[in-house]
């Protein structure tokens, strides 16, 4: 039998840079290495002029296909997805798509013969922050991607009962993110930004309205708390939402910025007293996920994404008045938060380990490619969604 041959599309590329898709390609690329197989990724480079649009290079056995673009903004991203796409079509092996946003593009892989897993990510059109051009491009590939793909992949339930609306569920899997644990850290990078353990909520995010990262600091500056709310994430002057973030916030509240380094942001997380989660729009978000590895507490926005996630052991606000009266038992209720952050590991244990999540794409990959039987699926733990339920 040939060597079974995945070709991931849709990121940055790897090594790992960037956000959750990111990660997740790098260590779906290790994982498939070590099984034997041949992957190939796209990764994308920004130049100030072409001059060689495709390179190729090896990096711990993932064979690294350069794409360069002379954009940095979203134009350069799309014109990126259509070169890879077009070098993909005329390779054999399975395609894995990350997201959907360029999913018309697919039909090229269609009609190359291409068998096609994406991975459908969140709702990205339900966003606000988007203009409604923006929004109906990514309804409208949405559509594309669920009907141009051979199969699709659901990283949360609601999600899965989303993309059920557009085909059905026997072309739908759901297999989430996943984490590793993280049972200790070096303090070192608290000291950098006058933290201590225990003494400070995280938050890690875009700040952006439908991340609820206002609301949080609003709560959390109505008055002192003897503590610290670190709000991670990059700030634009220039940007009315940011500069009403500033504003709003307390001396008590640290802006630091964006930060990539992962032993940092790791051992930020750890020793956060809880970790504050505002997201309203997606799936399985990986910074929750990699939260709930580190036994946080964590406050999350209610909603059926979140809930589900999270476990219903947690904490969760609807308002600005919900979310300070979270913080504010957070800070004082040992016992509630010792009680969380247990739940946080058993919850992240029961469905976010990186083994059965990897293991569920390879099958996945390997039924498209010809070289395994369908088997049953691995079924989620699935917990109340609609409990709203707390310490």
């Amino acid at each position: 039998m040939p060597q079974p041959h995945v070709l991931i599309l849709g990121t940055r590329g790897v090594p790992a840079a960037y956000g959750g898709f990111e990660t997740f390609a790098e260590r779906l690329a290790l994982h498939l290495v070590e099984r034997g197989w041949r992957v190939t990724v796209y990764c994308q480079a920004e130049v100030a002029a072409v001059k060689q649009r495709f390179t190729t290079n090896t990096w711990r056995g993932v064979e690294r296909v350069v794409v360069e673009v002379a954009r940095e903004d979203a134009m350069g991203t799309v014109e990126f997805d259509w070169y890879s796409v077009r070098h993909a079509g005329a390779q054999d092996g399975v395609c894995l798509v990350l997201g959907y946003n360029t999913a018309a593009f697919l039909i090229a892989l269609r009609l190359r013969g291409r068998k096609i897993l994406t991975n459908m990510d969140g709702i990205e059109w339900q966003r606000p922050k988007w203009s409604r051009p923006v929004r109906a491009w990514f309804y409208l590939n949405e559509w594309l991607g669920a009907w141009l793909s051979h199969r699709l992949v659901a990283d949360h339930p609601a999600i899965a009962d989303h993309l059920a609306t557009r085909r059905g569920r026997g072309a739908i899997a759901m297999i989430p993110y996943g984490g590793d644990a993280v049972t200790g850290s070096d303090v070192g990078p608290l000291a950098a930004l006058g933290l201590a353990p225990g003494g400070y909520l995280l938050s890690i995010a875009r700040i952006e309205p439908d991340n609820n990262t206002l609301t949080m600091v609003r709560a959390f500056s109505r008055r002192s708390r003897h503590a610290k709310l670190l709000v991670v994430g990059t700030l634009d002057d220039g940007n009315r939402y940011h500069q009403a973030v500033r504003a709003a916030a307390g001396a008590e509240v640290i802006f630091p910025g964006a930060i990539y380094d992962r032993k940092v942001v790791a051992a930020l997380r750890f020793h956060a007293r809880a970790y504050c989660h505002g997201h309203m729009v997606g799936g399985t978000n990986p910074s929750l996920v990699e939260s709930l590895w580190c036994g946080n507490a964590v406050l999350a926005h209610r909603n059926r994404f979140n809930l589900w996630t999270a476990g219903p052991d947690q904490f969760f606000f609807a308002d600005e008045d919900e979310c300070e009266r979270m913080m504010e038992r957070i800070l004082t209720d040992e016992v509630a938060v010792t009680r969380a952050g247990a739940a946080a590991r058993q919850r992240a244990a029961a469905d976010f380990a990186w083994a059965d999540v990897l293991g569920d794409y390879e099958h996945e990959l390997a039924v498209l490619g010809g070289h395994v039987p369908v088997r049953e699926r691995r079924l989620p733990v699935r917990l109340a969604v609609g409990s709203g339920g707390r310490p």
